[in-house]
């Protein structure tokens, strides 16, 4: 498949202005991939530029020629979802199976954004004079710079990419270092499927140079972020000085609640497979299990013997369930929460080390911790990556404590078959998406939104569209 694997700035795809360019490498093996243009603010600008000029001519678009074009995007993506989810594989290090997941979840946000644009409504106000119309005009906001993470380098993208399309705006994307080679696959089908010039720009380079031409540019009217709270909260004191708009998705902690009405091996079966998703880098992963004491015991043994049985290896072979991580900096930061927690008193119940078959790659062994304390950093931190604590609590009031006892505000679980319990926790729950017997408590529909310091605005769902439109009053006398 002939890919091109540069920066996209106007019509063209073009090499960094500086000549620069970055190796990447396969978290799996820490292969080299390919050698890759690596641009900076310069190129953004350029890149900006080249979106500010096209958005009137995109923006005036119907929202049926916009949508005709989203359209055509996602019937490529599934079409060609093979070959789109091997390059994901080998730049990410996630199981193939995994990857195909991403591209179909990115393929439904394209296609069901092609139809939402078509109901981005106004209204009519009735007036106090009946001489005046007051009418409500939902309108595009211009030129929206995306900065995305590695974790899901597709659907990360979509998410944001697809809405504001719709809405008539035009972005620059710049994808992580450590997977730019499937955001550089989007933009090719977004091309194929007939995105005119400009409208879609895709810079590859230094983070910092790049956020801050996002943030000092006139031309940039709103940067969607997907990262960590830390640049989150640089991104907020930049925009403060030009009131720039912002959307900010930045990880969370999240808490699973499981009472013991329940059916611990089930509840473990499917708990194991969705912390250990993606070696646990997921933004909604559930992180900290709060598990009743009456059926600690139980739990915990299931919890260590579930977690050994995954195989570990290399996203591209068969029978994989848990590839690498992203570096060997995210590793070194796993180890470190690790180390810290059992010094916190936490018991290692299985992994807890590299694996010694695989010396290369940047693995680690799926990890369950046992008493774990609020104060331990596999509790108190965000963990993003592939370790499950797990600690004790006794009654309804002191898990919910526990529970909201996090800056993050993301995404929470509670497992149980009392109908009262269930609907006391989801209420009290100081999170933005609450899964009820559900380890995916999310949908291309509806919002995805984070409470506290897990995020600003939301994705997905009609929120998602709102994002990149402004709100316009016509006052007619």
């Amino acid at each position: 498949m002939a890919w091109t694997y540069q920066q996209r700035i106007g019509g063209a795809w073009v090499p960094a202005v500086s000549g620069k360019t970055k190796k990447l490498l396969n978290p799996a093996t820490e292969e080299l991939l390919r050698d890759l243009p690596f641009g900076d603010g310069e190129d953004c600008r350029l890149a900006i530029e080249a979106a500010s000029a096209a958005f009137p001519a995109w923006s005036k678009q119907s929202a049926y020629a916009r949508a005709a074009v989203l359209k055509r995007a996602a019937d490529t993506m599934r079409e060609k979802i093979d070959d789109l989810a091997r390059t994901t594989t080998l730049e990410s290090g996630k199981p193939l199976a995994q990857s195909r997941g991403e591209w179909g979840a990115s393929a439904d946000l394209f296609e069901w954004y092609a139809e939402e644009c078509k109901r981005a409504y106004g209204r009519v106000i009735p007036s106090r004079s009946g001489t005046r119309q007051l009418v409500v005009l939902r309108q595009p906001l211009g030129v929206v710079g995306v900065i995305t993470a590695w974790n899901f380098p597709t659907y990360n993208v979509a998410r944001a990419g697809a809405a504001a399309l719709a809405a008539g705006c035009t972005i620059v994307i710049r994808p992580s270092e450590h997977t730019p080679q499937t955001a550089m696959e989007m933009v090719n089908i977004l091309v194929e499927a007939g995105i005119p010039d400009g409208v879609v720009n895709l810079v590859h380079g230094q983070s910092s140079s790049i956020g801050q031409q996002m943030l000092d540019n006139p031309l940039c009217r709103k940067i969607h972020f997907t990262g960590s709270p830390r640049v989150g909260r640089l991104l907020m004191d930049g925009a403060s000085k030009t009131v720039k708009r912002l959307s900010l998705e930045l990880g969370g902690n999240a808490p699973v609640l499981i009472f013991p009405d329940v059916d611990v091996e089930s509840v473990v079966a499917g708990a194991v497979v969705a912390k250990f998703r993606n070696a646990g880098q997921v933004c909604i992963s559930p992180q900290r299990f709060i598990v009743h004491e009456s059926i600690l015991t139980e739990f915990q043994k299931k919890a260590a013997e579930y977690a050994a049985k995954l195989v570990v290896g290399d996203g591209m072979q068969a029978g994989i369930n848990m590839g690498p991580l992203i570096s060997e900096r995210q590793r070194d930061s796993i180890e470190q929460i690790v180390a810290g927690s059992i010094a916190c008193g936490a018991k290692l119940l299985t992994g807890g080390k590299r694996p010694a078959s695989l010396p290369n790659g940047f693995f680690y062994e799926p990890t369950v911790l046992a008493d774990v304390t609020p104060e331990a950093p596999a509790f108190a931190q965000e963990i993003f990556g592939p370790v499950m604590p797990i600690t004790p609590f006794a009654t309804l009031e002191e898990g919910i404590r526990l529970a909201n006892q996090t800056e993050h505000g993301l995404a929470s679980y509670t497992w149980t078959n009392n109908l009262h319990t269930a609907r006391t926790v989801a209420e009290s729950l100081e999170f933005g998406m609450v899964g009820v017997n559900d380890w995916n408590p999310f949908a291309t529909e509806g919002p995805f939104t984070g409470w506290k310091e897990s995020g600003v605005g939301s994705e997905s769902g009609a929120e998602g569209l709102n994002e990149y439109l402004e709100t316009k009053l016509v006052a007619i006398a």
